[in-house]
């Protein structure tokens, strides 16, 4: 067995559970000024309160994972890419306060608004900034970062940073039509048809931006007929997921939609894994490169067979007993 690709498919398992998981309560924040009546964002955070803190335990894994298993990966990303995740966060810290205090104040509840809404608008943005720098690449000499304090601040990070803005309000607003009812449902169905078009598109951008940043990714998809075939795939499913989700949203589902977007983000993350694989940092670091010693894989791998597991089982248990959908006036405070 490949202790290097297999705790590379752990850690990325960890970052996509994170991203879809976390995604849509980032994308609830994101649309809060827009729900209208005070109840109507009552609502919608009651709709995320009681899971949005177990959904950033796969942000913990993933990143403890890659400083433990991959530590040469962590000592060059984390240089190249402080500004943003530093700036992520104090917006998550934001916004969790926000989620504590809100309900405890009247006359300074708006103060809380605006942390909650600024702090899911500038995590969502800083992630997507963060992985458009590493998808254009890291500037690596020798086994060290050797680009500029500025390097991640291009004109692709800030579109991949708009794209997941616009991506996660998507989740947000499919996951209030699957949780929701009366008019929080329908503002949040209404959004999720404008959002669906701006993340289609953002997908389409980014995606045929992509394969000329590196000889690598455009060779991954179009470097021949046989090639493309063998990935071909991903796009097909990408559209077969997009119809399905404007039809559930056209035809009034109240689950496919969120399911659908999900599967959106799933899909997006297979391509970026065709692009990358076996690199862990383009164009040069591959994952072998960055791995720990065999013993400190080993041994990370008997915790990580307990621990993966009682997370996957804790995250199933609380949404099953916050199953259901959230009424006005209800919720967990």
């Amino acid at each position: 067995m490949d202790l290097a690709v297999l705790w590379a498919f752990l850690i990325a398992f960890a970052v996509v559970a994170y991203v879809i998981l976390d995604g849509f309560d980032l994308g609830t924040g994101i649309l809060f000024p827009f729900l209208g009546r005070d109840e109507s964002r009552d609502t919608a955070m009651n709709s995320v309160a009681p899971i949005w803190d177990g959904n950033e335990t796969w942000l913990i894994l993933g990143g403890g994972g890659l400083f433990a298993v991959f530590p040469l990966a962590y000592a060059i990303i984390m240089p190249a890419l402080y500004a943003p995740i530093i700036a992520m966060l104090l917006a998550l810290i934001f916004r969790g306060v926000a989620f504590e205090y809100r309900f405890k104040t009247v006359r300074g509840r708006w103060m809380w608004d605006v942390s909650f809404f600024v702090g899911s608008l500038t995590a969502a943005f800083c992630q997507g900034i963060a992985l458009g720098a590493l998808v254009q690449g890291i500037e690596v000499e020798g086994r060290a970062y050797a680009g500029g304090w500025f390097d991640w601040l291009t004109p692709f990070s800030l579109a991949t940073g708009v794209a997941v803005v616009v991506g996660y309000a998507l989740l947000g607003a499919t996951w209030l039509v699957m949780k929701t009812e009366g008019d929080v449902h329908d503002i949040a169905r209404r959004y999720a048809f404008a959002l669906a078009v701006g993340t289609l598109g953002a997908i389409g951008g980014v995606s045929l931006w992509m394969p000329f940043l590196q000889p690598e990714f455009y060779s991954r998809w179009f470097a021949s007929v046989p090639q493309f075939m063998t990935v071909a795939w991903v796009p097909v499913l990408l559209v077969v997921v997009a119809i399905s989700l404007f039809q559930s949203l056209a035809t009034g589902k109240h689950h496919r939609p969120f399911l659908s977007a999900l599967a959106l983000f799933v899909l997006c993350f297979v391509g970026l894994g065709i692009n990358f694989y076996p690199n862990i940092i383009p164009p040069d670091v591959t994952i072998w490169q960055a791995a720990a010693p065999e013993s400190s894989l080993i041994f990370l791998l008997v915790g990580a067979s307990v621990l993966i597991p009682v997370i996957l089982i804790y995250t199933g248990f609380a949404y099953w007993i916050f199953r259901g959908k959230v009424r006005e006036g209800e919720g967990y405070h």
